[in-house]
């Protein structure tokens, strides 16, 4: 006898999820997960997430898409639990945001979200997302263990700059709005990648001042929505993702620019810049930081990484002031002056004895010497930064270009450990250069 029954197709398995306060309220993410999945997905609120990632049966999944908006500010403490609890039984997340802060949406990523993407979604951004982080999962299953490196090891992952020497870090810090800080950071870096074609350098040029940077402008560079997912995640950033981030810049060095978007100062935190720096040391020979001119929590992290930080000050009271608060505001934290260089920079061409009896009064008075005294180099400089070319390409006889060359032909000589003219190689000190 025959069986009367309809035959029907098991369900599909459920592989994935949506978390959100109510999924209604992003229906371009559920077209786009229908999409994707078909009918191998569910959808869950938040206080349902919690239970259910809890049971056995949530570790069959692949991923969960975590949707948030700024109605759910409130809530974001209990949105980082599910993330979390979402990682520690092995699945991945993707984070749906719209219109949080970039604070808040860090904050999420620091809790472990693996992808973001930005609501409403563009086209494909979700499908390439679960891409990712299903050939991260594969990626991971298939590795080996691997021990930690650590020692000379852990400075050894990186690919490494060309030279072979020790890498080296300059920070340059303004210690008033317009002292000539980036001009006098991407001219010194441009100098640095073109001074020696017998022993050439890598140089990185970064650009940590995330709300006004002006590097990219100055070398006519775009703006990268990238950067900001870096910052945003750098505990999971590798050297590939580093390197990805950069911008050639005639093909003689990288560039890291500033975000395409003013973020808040605090977006990111010691341990973030640390990674970053950690990075960019392991990839390149040398190193240069534009920094912001506000001190931030970060700002110790990356004197202490420093071999040198040039502070730029101007012949005038407004700097003379900041330097006497900088200097304070070091010695309360117990931080390390001696690493600081002090650049006097827009010093008149011709210092006549009037003019140095000003240099002579400022420098006794503030307690500090000026390493180097970097000329003023006219309207000529500001044309070649509007014009987004270094002072070597576009001026390259103007007396500020050729005192930061000079300053560049030391470092480098420190840098590769000559700077006596020897033939074995010696430890460098940059100290007493100039």
């Amino acid at each position: 006898m025959s069986s009367n029954l309809a035959l029907t197709p098991e369900p599909a398995a459920i592989v994935a999820c949506t978390v959100s306060r109510d999924v209604q309220e992003f229906d371009l993410l559920i077209e786009d997960m229908e999409s994707a999945l078909g009918e191998s997905w569910g959808d869950l609120t938040f206080e349902e997430a919690h239970a259910f990632l809890e049971q056995p049966e949530a570790q069959e999944m692949e991923f969960i898409a975590v949707a948030v908006d700024a109605e759910d500010e409130g809530d974001l403490v209990e949105v980082g639990t599910i993330i979390r609890t979402a990682k520690a039984a092995g699945i991945s997340v993707i984070l749906i945001a719209d219109g949080l802060s970039p604070t808040l949406l860090h904050a999420l990523l620091r809790d472990g979200a693996d992808d973001f993407v930005p609501y409403p979604l563009p086209e494909s951004a979700l499908a390439d997302a679960i891409a990712r982080v299903r050939a991260s999962t594969e990626a991971a299953i298939a590795a080996p263990p691997q021990a930690e490196p650590t020692g000379s090891a852990r400075t050894q992952r990186g690919s490494g700059g060309r030279s072979g020497a020790e890498p080296v870090l300059f920070a340059v810090h303004g210690i008033a709005g317009g002292c000539g800080s980036t001009t006098f950071a991407t001219n010194l870096a441009w100098e640095l990648a073109n001074i020696s074609s017998d022993q050439p350098l890598d140089v990185c040029l970064i650009d940590l001042d995330l709300q006004f940077g002006t590097v990219a402008t100055y070398l006519d560079l775009p703006r990268r929505g990238l950067i900001y997912e870096i910052l945003a995640d750098t505990q999971s950033m590798d050297e590939q993702a580093f390197r990805q981030s950069l911008l050639p810049f005639n093909e003689k060095m990288q560039v890291f620019t500033a975000p395409t978007d003013i973020l808040p100062l605090d977006l990111i935190g010691p341990e973030d810049v640390e990674a970053l720096i950690r990075l960019a040391k392991e990839c390149f020979d040398v190193v240069v930081v534009d920094m912001p001119s506000t001190l931030v929590s970060w700002t110790e992290t990356v004197l202490q990484e420093s071999d040198i930080y040039f502070a730029n000050v101007e012949l005038e009271l407004r700097s003379a002031q900041n330097v006497l608060r900088m200097i304070k505001a070091l010695r309360s934290e117990h931080l390390p002056l001696e690493k600081i260089k002090w650049v006097l920079n827009r010093t008149p061409k011709k210092t006549d004895s009037t003019t140095k009896g000003r240099i002579k009064r400022l420098s006794e008075s503030l307690g500090v010497e000026f390493g180097y005294m970097i000329p003023d180099g006219g309207q000529q400089v500001t044309d070649t930064n509007d014009h987004g070319v270094p002072l070597m390409e576009g001026a390259p006889k103007n007396p500020m270009r050729k005192e930061i060359h000079a300053m560049a032909e030391v470092l480098h000589a420190a840098a590769m450990g000559d700077a006596d003219n020897q033939a074995k190689p010696k430890k460098r000190s940059f100290f007493g250069f100039g």
